[in-house]
């Protein structure tokens, strides 16, 4: 008797193969046969996608590639992978950053939450606690509380870290409604991610986020070759003005519908 298959992680790449880490994909598989890995090679022009298919290589059973012939972005890299993994037999679905800035060792702790709490979303928090090594550059930490603050706000949940990159899901139908569609911004699709929730369940953003854990990360930091720069802050700011016109004018019916396809029912969150 195989494995169960409980939990799949969607790993977008793009130019990653001076930054990819395949032993650290390896040892993580090898320690938990129950865990498995969708690469998502987003158009890459260097090598990662041999690197990517050197891991499936090693373990078939337990990784997949999904080959983007074109660069799409972060955003739609992430969204075409968890939409796929929705699709397959797993329990808990999420998605994490290729560099690792979140250690793999993290997906455990994430999903020991979810089996223990029994909730819907366990979210990596970058909180520099005393114990917690949580190496951030000054500036991207105050720039990141502001656009938390702002988030949050957008939102209407009290949430510290919509940005960082390690989030693990229940798998349902909500889930895989909140993915079906592309997103209308890409530099925050993780704050419209979320915002999504509430409208496929027809639910307060209180009753959903209810079901929400926001993890204080043991470790994270800035791993060299980051694709964010200074400037993407300002792109940031002019994306919370798309997702104000979507989620808080009249239009957001209309958004609704986008997000169940012209459909009225509900999502179930636990499918």
């Amino acid at each position: 008797m195989g494995a169960v298959r409980k939990t799949r992680i969607v790993i977008p790449c793009y130019n990653e193969s001076q930054r990819l880490l395949p032993q650290a994909f390896l040892s993580a598989l090898h320690n938990d046969p129950s865990l498995s890995f969708l690469f998502v090679n987003d158009g890459s022009t260097d090598s990662t996608l041999q690197v990517l298919n050197s891991i499936r290589d090693k373990y078939p059973a337990q990784v997949d590639v999904l080959d983007l012939e074109t660069n799409c972005g972060k955003a739609e890299a992430v969204r075409r992978g968890v939409l796929e993994a929705s699709e397959g037999p797993f329990q808990y679905v999420g998605y994490w950053d290729a560099d690792l800035a979140t250690p793999l060792d993290a997906i455990d702790e994430f999903c020991a939450v979810l089996d223990k709490r029994q909730v819907d979303a366990v979210l990596g928090s970058r909180v520099r606690l005393l114990g917690r090594r949580i190496k951030r550059r000054p500036v991207r930490h105050y720039l990141g509380r502001i656009f938390a603050t702002c988030a949050s706000v957008l939102l209407g949940m009290n949430i510290y870290d919509t940005q960082c990159g390690a989030k693990i899901f229940r798998n349902s139908t909500a889930l895989h409604m909140v993915f079906a569609s592309p997103f209308k911004v890409s530099w925050i699709f993780d704050v419209e991610m979320l915002a999504r929730f509430p409208l496929v369940l027809d639910a307060s953003c209180a009753e959903v986020s209810a079901n929400w854990v926001e993890f204080p990360l043991h470790e994270w930091q800035d791993v060299k070759g980051s694709k964010l720069r200074g400037t993407d802050y300002f792109k940031a700011l002019a994306e919370f003005g798309t997702l104000f016109f979507f989620l808080k004018t009249p239009v957001r019916k209309a958004y609704r519908r986008y997000l169940q396809g012209g459909g009225s029912r509900p999502a179930d969150s636990r499918t």
